[in-house]
């Protein structure tokens, strides 16, 4: 995905289509709406109409993405998506020079006399943040921690003063650029992973109203992965059981996730299998998909992971 041309996102919470260099949520039938979902939309909603950024922190899994894009669409504000990225520099927040644009004017009015000008101007280019904070889009920030300190400061005086800070080199030479009213924000952030991650700076972090997620109710597991596979119900609670107390019992305790849940689930109904302790697929896939990566179940320092996994089918699935 380039600045030119923003290409349709796929994601769990809201279908969305691009108008120009807009992202565009609409509700998707996928969507699970529980208790818990509903509390956190509408306390981060309370912070964003109020005028604060929202900031969603949690391990992988818990639905930071999702949950930003379902947030944004109650907006009902155009969303304006960036990717943190270890290369970002400020000028990838809010523009860089383009080149230049040269014109020649040839005046021989009088036949006699040839006169000629030329003029060189350097072009800039806008980048998304400037573009959202100009049109008043909601600005999605997906995993911001992953870009350079440095380059995220220029959100400083966006946030807080609503200007934002620009080099002399944009075409009308203003220095700054004050924030649309309906401009607001929406970070994610992985504060557990340290792979291409960046310390949060203090500044910004004050700045920021921080809702901790954590992974969901058991609930809204059965109902996502109902949502997102169309299994049984009551497969959909042996799966989702099974993923929770290994989550429970490994050395990673942020995994494994929904996404085992709806992997699972996913694979069975396409194969035709049953989260049944008598269906072998069920405990091919299970090991697949838990495998010593994501459960990390160890004695004596060695893994131990197929056998707590049949294990724990054995349990969950005991009649």
């Amino acid at each position: 995905m380039n600045d030119n041309a923003l290409k349709t996102v796929s994601v769990t919470s809201s279908r969305v289509e691009t108008e120009d260099e807009n992202i565009l949520p609409e509700a998707s039938g996928e969507f699970v709406s529980t208790p818990y979902v509903q509390e956190l939309t509408e306390g981060a909603l309370s912070y964003l109409e109020a005028g604060y950024p929202v900031h969603f922190a949690g391990p992988a899994g818990t639905g930071k993405t999702t949950l930003a894009f379902h947030v944004a669409a109650q907006l009902g504000r155009p969303v304006t998506l960036i990717h943190g990225d270890d290369e970002f520099g400020s000028s990838d927040l809010v523009g860089r020079d383009g080149g230049y644009r040269k014109s020649r004017l040839i005046d021989n009015f009088i036949h006699s006399v040839l006169k000629t000008e030329e003029e060189m101007k350097s072009l800039w280019v806008d980048n998304r943040l400037t573009t959202a904070c100009r049109n008043g889009d909601t600005l999605i920030y997906d995993e911001f921690t992953r870009s350079r300190p440095e380059a995220n400061n220029v959100l400083l005086s966006v946030l807080a003063e609503k200007i934002l800070n620009l080099p002399k080199l944009r075409i009308n030479g203003d220095s700054y650029l004050e924030v649309h009213p309906d401009f607001r924000a929406i970070f994610t952030s992985n504060p557990s992973e340290y792979a291409g991650t960046h310390k949060l700076q203090d500044a910004l972090m004050d700045r920021l109203i921080t809702i901790a997620l954590g992974h969901y109710d058991r609930e809204t597991e059965i109902r996502i992965a109902i949502a997102k596979s169309n299994i049984e119900r009551n497969e959909a609670e042996i799966i989702v059981d099974m993923v929770r107390e290994l989550r429970d019992i490994g050395v990673n305790n942020h995994r494994p996730t929904i996404r085992a849940c709806i992997a699972i689930a996913r694979i069975l109904t396409h194969r035709g299998g049953r989260a049944r302790s008598d269906d072998p697929l069920f405990y091919r896939v299970c090991r697949d998909v838990l495998n010593n990566d994501t459960v990390k179940v160890t004695r004596g320092g060695q893994s131990v992971t197929p056998q707590k996994v049949d294990e724990v089918i054995r349990n969950v699935t005991r009649e």
